[in-house]
């Protein structure tokens, strides 16, 4: 993903949530609705979120360090993550709680009647601006995977996270138009409650769906098997590199891959020739994998009686430890 493009999404969600969270506060305050409260924080956390997200962005763009000589790629899985925290508590269980608080004190809609519809109505619209631009800058990196899968597996994560929030968005203000409408309709205060509840219920839903995608992310993930795949064949494609013994491949930011293999070398080569071997099998992975940016290779002589077989591992290659 471009950092732009995801950048982009963050941004316009941002703006969005802005002006939807100050709407959505004053119908609050002019009609007591827990569907409308529940809806102001949740553009709340949102604005926040879309904050964090924007944070970690920046600070992902830090030069390495002694102590950090990898960078800091990942900080975006950090703040990422974060947002899913915010989502679940400020988010859902705000949500809940206010809907069994209205549930059991149910209050109807007594004044100003027509201002939380319009309210929705309005913040439908402006939700849709921006889940609209998330789509079309995912679509431009999503390629042939479906949906769910560009999710799951998307290595920059604010794309999927705005995403997830924007449509979490749409489909709670649905569930407080409902809410409302039952509300106005009926007198019933419990109908608001009832909203509210599934505002909650879908924001602690998303937020789990987040926060099991970025720990996967924060705890490493290896290149997918099409990255995989051009980097065996750079390696092996010239007469450098007789075979991979071993490989692992690790994200260090979305934007940043290491490479770590072994692999066999002919027995009577010198160390120079070994050497200048090395530097043109590395700059064929760099344009193979142009994020694959930290590469290193282990020159070593294969020996099918020494061979320990093992099957692979997700991202690894052959696996293959033979040496001696």
């Amino acid at each position: 993903m471009s950092a732009s493009g995801g950048t982009r999404a963050v941004v316009a969600a941002l703006l969005a949530n802005v002006g939807i969270a100050v709407t959505k506060f004053v119908a609050f305050l002019l009609t007591g609705s827990s569907s409308m409260l529940a809806e102001s924080i949740h553009s709340v956390a949102d604005s926040g979120n879309q904050g964090l997200l924007l944070l970690g962005g920046r600070r992902a763009r830090r030069a390495a360090t002694p102590r950090h000589p990898f960078g800091y790629g990942r900080e975006r899985y950090v703040y990422a993550f974060l947002v899913s925290i915010v989502l679940f508590s400020l988010g859902g269980l705000f949500a809940l709680y206010e809907a069994y608080h209205k549930w059991s004190h149910p209050e109807a809609i007594t004044a100003w009647h027509w201002v939380p519809v319009a309210v929705l109505v309005v913040a439908i619209a402006m939700e849709s601006g921006s889940f609209r631009t998330a789509i079309h800058e995912s679509n431009l990196v999503r390629g042939g995977q479906s949906w769910v899968r560009f999710i799951r597996r998307a290595k920059a994560p604010e794309l999927p996270v705005v995403l997830l929030e924007d449509f979490g968005a749409l489909v709670g203000l649905v569930f407080a138009l409902f809410g409302v409408g039952m509300t106005l309709a009926t007198g019933d205060g419990r109908w608001d409650a009832a909203g509210t509840a599934m505002i909650g219920v879908l924001l602690v839903v998303i937020a789990v769906v987040l926060a099991v995608e970025t720990k996967s992310l924060l705890l490493g993930e290896g290149a997918e098997a099409q990255e995989v795949a051009a980097i065996e064949q750079a390696v092996t494609a010239g007469p450098e590199v007789e075979r991979i013994i071993h490989m692992k491949t690790l994200y260090l930011g979305p934007d940043e891959l290491m490479v770590a293999a072994k692999v066999a070398v002919s027995a009577c080569e010198t160390a120079a020739d070994v050497a200048r071997g090395i530097d043109a099998v590395e700059a064929r992975i760099r344009a193979a994998v142009p994020i694959a940016r930290v590469i290193y290779l282990e020159p070593d002589i294969y020996s099918p009686a020494g061979a320990r077989g093992g099957p692979a591992s997700p991202g690894q290659g052959p696996v293959e430890d033979a040496e001696r």
